[in-house]
């Protein structure tokens, strides 16, 4: 049901983007391997919770998100990892921890990895974990309008 919706959003906004279906994957390294997507392409959604405040930060499969440098970069008093408790219902029509980084849709502040930034195409889950979404990043940042900051740690 989320993809139909997330095709028809990036139709009206005269966006190509690819459908890749592949193997039941949970990580966003697997569903990288599975859909033979390179790591730094894969862009993986993580929920966080600035000042008690949801918000989504995108960075790319093989990264993960430093609380540090996002509490840094948002200003935040308070940054922590939101539990999926705390999320699911937000997300009604995808599957738990398979949404895609389109925060803006659900309301949702969205800060993006400037290494996920340097990248041409991204791909993401769209809504389950076994279909993606391929894009050019640059339609990726015009619909989504991100910050863009630092905040990768490997």
């Amino acid at each position: 049901m989320w993809l139909q919706r997330l095709e028809e959003y990036l139709r009206a906004n005269q966006v190509k983007y690819q459908t890749i279906a592949h193997p039941l994957a949970y990580t966003a390294q697997e569903v990288a391997a599975s859909a033979h997507i390179p790591g730094k392409e894969m862009a993986k959604t993580v929920m966080v919770k600035l000042d008690g405040r949801l918000a989504m930060v995108v960075v790319p499969a093989s990264e993960r998100v430093h609380l540090g440098r996002l509490r840094e970069a948002t200003g935040a008093d308070e940054v922590a990892l939101a539990s999926e408790w705390e999320f699911k219902d937000r997300f009604p029509e995808c599957e738990l921890g398979a949404m895609p980084p389109f925060g803006n849709l659900y309301g949702l502040d969205v800060f993006v990895s400037d290494t996920l930034s340097e990248d041409e195409e991204i791909a993401f889950n769209a809504g389950t974990h076994s279909e993606l979404v391929r894009m050019r990043y640059r339609d990726f940042e015009r619909l989504v309008d991100p910050r863009i900051v630092h905040l990768a740690r490997h």
